[in-house]
């Protein structure tokens, strides 16, 4: 019997699908959406356009094929047929009720285009991660070991089923190569672009450079930011911007590259294992990746579409996570160790002393430890408190 774990996202759909006749509901692939969409309106017809049969209706005869569902439908991956946006807009000009279409779909070059032409002002948007860890506390599924929650990431399949990690996530890859990659673009060489992709995984939350990616992976500097963008639009990584601001600080201009699941990036990493991930070279940047990822969750599944951004300085002094809001600056370290060091807020207190006409919030250090603890100039979080 499948598992339902309620999303955070639910509360933002109902609000957007009372203003917008159309509902739009993206994110990577297993993500959840179909499942979300039909668990908030099972009243609606479903029709998935990547059945061949119902793909060729609505590519041959749109008109008829939209007019089959009279108060609208549940159309999954839409991009198939992006043509159908063109077609529905008439629809819903025509008086349709609010919340009557909604659209799924994983990639977004075949349909972020033409939903802004044909659409604009008609539809409400809701990006949907993977599982969030208050959407799994919530649920009674968040594990007490954090090595095991770096290793198994936030797909709900694996929430749902007894598969590994491993299995369910290799056929991913499979399958995400196979499939999205071919249609989003013509990469010829699927191995060289497999290889690529486990090369930035172990570039998560470092600075991009791009002539430097190319180089291990043996493509040009071009290739590498198509690929960039490849995997961009199909939600395997997103690019973090560094903070710009009036700071007194010489501040690094390239972003970072962030992998948007961690249990991904550590399958990618060749982590098959649970037991590998305490002794493991990059348990640190799996930590950081886990805790910006899970801020771009709460953000994405309130609807905000608020960008995480970073500080690091020409010296390499860096503040892993900065969230700005009213003109204050909350500074976020993530260190994986289960024990507080005293070091740990060294970079931010830097930062601070070097703009003191800034206004901080109180900075947090989240770390792999069980217990909160309040300091005079930092508060120390452990990771199952974080964003709960």
């Amino acid at each position: 019997m499948s598992i339902y774990i309620p999303r955070d996202a639910e509360g933002s759909l109902r609000r957007l699908a009372e203003g917008f006749p159309v509902v739009w509901l993206t994110g990577p692939r297993q993500s959840g959406k179909t499942t979300l969409a039909r668990a908030i309106r099972p009243d609606l017809p479903y029709v998935n356009l990547e059945r061949p049969d119902e793909r060729e209706f609505a590519l041959t005869d749109p008109r008829r094929f939209l007019e089959a569902f009279p108060s609208g439908a549940i159309i999954d991956e839409v991009q198939h047929v992006p043509e159908l946006t063109s077609w529905l807009q008439p629809l819903v000009d025509s008086g349709q009720r609010m919340g009557a279409w909604w659209l799924t779909g994983s990639q977004q070059p075949a349909i972020t285009a033409r939903v802004s032409q044909s659409l604009a002002g008609r539809v409400g948007r809701v990006e949907l991660l993977p599982l969030s860890a208050h959407e799994l506390a919530q649920a009674g599924r968040l594990s007490a070991s954090l090595d095991e929650v770096l290793f198994t990431g936030g797909y709900p399949a694996l929430f749902d089923r007894q598969v590994s990690p491993t299995d369910w996530l290799g056929n991913y890859v499979a399958t995400y190569v196979e499939r999205d990659v071919r249609q989003l673009t013509a990469v010829r060489d699927l191995d060289t672009f497999t290889r690529f992709v486990r090369i930035c995984a172990a570039r998560s939350g470092q600075l991009l450079n791009m002539s430097s990616l190319g180089s291990d992976a043996g493509i040009s500097s071009v290739t590498v930011k198509d690929w960039i963008s490849i995997l961009r639009a199909t939600y395997l990584i997103d690019i973090i911007e560094p903070f710009h601001a009036n700071l007194t600080t010489r501040l690094v201009k390239s972003p970072k590259l962030i992998f948007l699941d961690v249990g991904l990036m550590a399958y990618l990493l060749g982590i098959n294992d649970v037991s590998q991930v305490a002794t493991h070279p990059l348990r640190g940047a799996l930590f950081e990746t886990w805790g910006i990822t899970e801020q771009l969750k709460r953000w994405r599944n309130a609807g905000s579409s608020q960008r995480a951004t970073f500080l690091r300085d020409k010296r390499g002094t860096e503040i892993d996570l900065v969230i700005e809001s009213a003109g204050t600056l909350q500074a976020v370290e993530f260190k994986s160790g289960a024990t507080i060091s005293s070091d740990w807020p060294t970079a931010i207190g830097q930062w601070r002393r070097r703009n003191v006409t800034t206004d901080w919030a109180k900075p947090i250090v989240v770390y792999g430890g069980l217990e909160n603890s309040s300091r005079t100039d930092v508060d120390y979080v452990s990771w199952r408190s974080y964003l709960q």
